[in-house]
Formats: structure tokens, C-alpha cells, sequence
């Protein structure tokens, strides 16, 4: 079936064949063509990294089965189509949690080790690839591979991270984290400038296990403020008396979608600018709240890339070594004018990831949503993608539409040995275009 797809992000929308995989149990055989193919679960990269033009994808949902759990060890395998959202649904009551999770639980088990997702608690966890124990690969020959850390260990490294280019993950198996309830305690704390940050940062990293920030990007008067939020899961000794999930996640889904697209000019600096200030000024306190709303808040409202508009929105992440240029960075933002509705900031930990192609790095990270505002837009994240090769840092591929070739190869000098391991049949819109062809933007 010949379909077009996009990224969650609307940008870019290519066209390709679909075929779906299968249950783990019948014969998984890839389709007998030329064509490469290419992984899909549920779509949620902002670029093109889980996309195939031309090609085919291979859609993964029916791969949905949970082979094991050991609730006393938190050892959970299933198969790689299961998604981040159903795995919650059956460990958070039997008191275990995922080990690390991004900021939606819409992803699927195999997206989550291609991506090597991170998330609040990077600096005391690292990233999801620390966490899979093992892993099924299925090469388009037809071999399986058993990756372990020890066994096909340079397999194990170049698929963790690896954007779904060594093959088919079919299962995985990942060691979950030991939680007493639900609940998360959860502190916000108002800052008025970057150094601010940095100071809760390293104070908070020593009793919390998540931290992250939401910052202020359109303010030139008031450049660097935001919220800090720190939490932990409840401890045995708090747990609540007569806890409820709160109301609005009880909600059916139709009233939580959005419904249509936004007009593009709905978002514009002076909109976002008010909605900042509002945010920045809304009071807080120290809470107890449910996990869903503090992970995953934007998952509150089904379809929400519609605030874009149909013409679609860029996620920009980048990493940079050292924290004090990051005000540069911002300067170069705010006076664009290309406001961000959504500005997250986070520090990344010294723990290293075993994944050969993954993102995160000691550090400073900061993840922005641009609107799709014509060729302004993308020169002015080119212009920060040079910024970013001179500080020493990199720019995150899972959220990635456009990227050039010179500066992927810039941010993952490795990337020559990451290619021994791909699967000849597998490649990607992404990989073709960071390292085969030149950029192309129109307006």
C-alpha cells in the first residue's frame, strides 16, 4: 500500500510503501524487493529519522505482545511494538516504573532503544540503552542476533542509538525501577536567570531523581528566566491515604484531541510572548501530583502538533559541553523573533551511554518547537547548528528535519564506524540526507 506519511512534526511528508510485521510467533520475513525498508512503530520523531521515502516501512504495532514479567526482579520482556503507555499500564501497579522515559509515553519499546531516549533523570540514570538487558536483532538475511552487552556486544552498541538502521528489533528485554505508589512529590521554583538554574541544578541532582527546567525564549528583558521542577516518586512513609487519578485524565479521548488545526498566525511572538509571561507568573508550590501529568504533560491533549498549524512545526535539540555559552545561543533566538511555545531545559549527567550513534553527553541540553515559518526558519537554525559545531556540542537526530550533511558529521565523527553495522536492506530519509545528498530548503 503506497501511503504518505510524515513526523509528528508535519515536516517533511514523503511517500512510501507500508507492510506491516507480523505477531513474533509467524515467520517474519522482509518483503522480497529492492527496496530498502525501514522500521516504523507509532511516529512520534519529529523529523524524518522514522521515515523512508520512497522505500518501505515497516510498521511494527502488531508486535504488541509481552513475553515475561518478573515482578519480583522488575525484569520485563516484550515484544518491540509495545508501546511506552502500555508497559506503564501493567507495571505502575504491581510497584514498578520505567527506568528512564522521554516526555511522552507514545513511543514504542523498539523507537525508545533506536532513539536511546532520555529523560528528568539523566544524571542519575543515563539514558534508556543503559537499561536493555538484551535484545533480539533480525538482519535482512534473515539472521537473528541475541545482543547483550557481552554477546554481538558491537551489534548491542551500534543499535542503541542507532535510528533503526542494523535491522529489526523483534523483543527486548529492560529492567524496570521500583517505585511505592504512583504519586510523584514535586517542588517548582521560579528563577530569573541562567546562573540561577545552574546553582538548583547541582543542588537538586544530589536528593532528586528528576530535574528540568521550562524556560522563557522570547524576552530579551528578561533573558534566561524559567521554572525549575524537581520530583521524586513517593516514598513508602507518604504514600496518600485516599489518592484518585485526577479528573481529566479519566476523560475519554475525543474530548482530549485536538480537533483541527490551528491558523498559522495564532502563534505568533506576541502570543507566545504573552503566554510565557502568564506561565512564568502563575503561582506554584510543592505538590503531590500523579506521574502522567509530570512526565508527560503534553500527552494531556491528544493530536497537540495541531497548535501548529497544517504547515507543521521543527523541533531543535542540542547538547553543548559547556553551560556558560548557552547565553549566546538564546541572544541569537530571541532576536529573531522566531519564538518557541515550548523551551526545555535540562543538564545531562556523566553517565555514559552504551549506544555508539546516541545524543546525550555531559552537559547542557535545551529542546525548542519552532513554527514552519518559511526559509526564515530553517536559516536560522542553521545559523544555530554552526553555533552549536563551534561550542563542541550536537544536535539530537531523533527530533531532526534538516539538518545538513556536514554538520551531522560534525556532531558524530563516529558515525563511519556506526555505518559497518547497518543492514544493507535498512536506511532512512535521515540517513540519506546527512550522509549522501546535499540540503535543499525552499520557502
Amino acid at each position: 500500500m503506497q501511503s504518505t506519511y510524515q513526523s509528528w512534526g508535519n515536516f517533511p511528508k514523503v511517500s512510501q510503501r507500508i507492510r506491516s510485521i507480523p505477531w513474533r510467533k509467524k515467520p517474519l520475513l522482509l518483503p522480497e524487493t529492492p527496496d530498502t525498508v525501514l522500521a516504523h512503530g507509532l511516529g512520534r520523531s519529529y523529523g524524518d529519522v522514522c521515515l523512508n521515502n520512497n522505500g518501505i516501512l515497516l510498521t511494527t504495532r502488531k508486535l504488541n505482545r509481552f513475553i515475561q514479567f518478573d515482578v519480583d526482579e522488575g525484569v520485563l520482556r516484550c515484544e518491540a511494538g509495545v508501546s511506552l503507555a502500555e508497559i506503564l499500564a501493567l507495571c505502575v501497579p504491581q510497584g514498578w516504573f520505567l527506568p528512564v522515559t522521554p516526555g511522552t509515553q507514545f513511543v514504542t519499546i523498539g523507537g525508545a532503544i533506536a532513539n536511546d531516549v532520555h529523560g528528568k533523570n539523566h544524571h542519575c540514570a543515563g539514558t534508556f540503552g543503559r537499561h536493555v538487558l538484551q535484545f533480539e536483532l533480525l538482519r535482512s538475511d534473515g539472521e537473528r542476533l541475541l545482543c547483550t552487552p557481552t554477546s554481538n556486544e558491537p551489534y548491542y552498541a551500534a543499535t542503541i542509538g542507532g535510528l533503526g538502521l542494523t535491522g529489526l528489533i523483534t523483543w527486548a528485554e529492560i529492567k524496570l525501577k521500583r517505585i511505592s505508589h504512583r504519586a510523584m512529590q514535586v517542588e517548582s521554583i521560579q528563577f530569573s536567570q541562567l546562573d540561577e538554574f545552574f546553582e538548583l541544578s547541582q543542588q537538586s541532582d544530589q536528593d532528586y531523581d528528576y530535574t528540568v527546567a521550562w524556560l522563557d525564549c522570547n524576552n530579551s528583558q528578561a533573558l534566561g528566566r524559567g521554572i525549575f521542577f524537581r520530583g521524586n516518586h513517593v516514598a513508602a512513609d507518604e504514600i496518600p491515604k485516599d489518592w484518585k487519578l485526577p479528573r481529566f485524565n479519566r476523560l475519554p479521548p475525543l474530548l482530549r484531541t485536538m480537533p483541527i488545526n490551528l491558523p498559522g498566525f495564532v502563534l505568533n511572538r506576541w502570543t507566545i510572548s504573552a503566554f510565557n509571561t502568564f506561565y512564568y507568573k502563575k503561582t506554584r508550590q510543592s505538590q503531590l501530583i500523579d506521574y502522567q501529568p509530570f512526565f508527560y504533560p503534553l500527552d494531556a491533549i491528544l493530536e497537540w502538533k495541531r497548535l501548529y498549524g497544517k504547515n507543521g512545526f521543527l523541533q531543535y535539540q542540542f547538547v553543548i559541553p559547556d553551560h556558560r555559552m548557552l547565553k549566546e545561543i538564546l541572544q541569537k533566538i530571541v532576536a529573531s523573533g522566531l519564538g518557541s511555545f515550548l523551551a526545555v531545559l535540562k543538564t545531562f549527567g556523566e553517565l555514559a551511554s552504551p549506544g555508539l550513534l546516541s545524543f546525550p553527553r555531559p552537559g547542557v541540553t535545551l529542546a525548542l518547537d519552532f513554527p514552519i515559518k518559511g526559509a526564515v526558519t530553517f536559516e536560522l537554525l542553521a545559523q544555530l547548528d554552526e553555533k552549536v559545531r563551534e561550542m563542541g556540542g550536537a544536535v539530537y537526530p531523533c527530533k531532526d528535519a534538516r539538518l545538513s550533511a556536514r554538520h551531522f558529521q560534525a556532531f558524530y565523527p563516529q558515525w563511519t564506524k556506526f555505518a559497518e553495522y547497518i543492514d544493507p536492506r535498512f536506511s532512512s530519509s535521515f540517513w540519506r540526507r546527512v550522509t549522501e545528498t546535499p540540503l535543499c530548503v525552499k520557502s
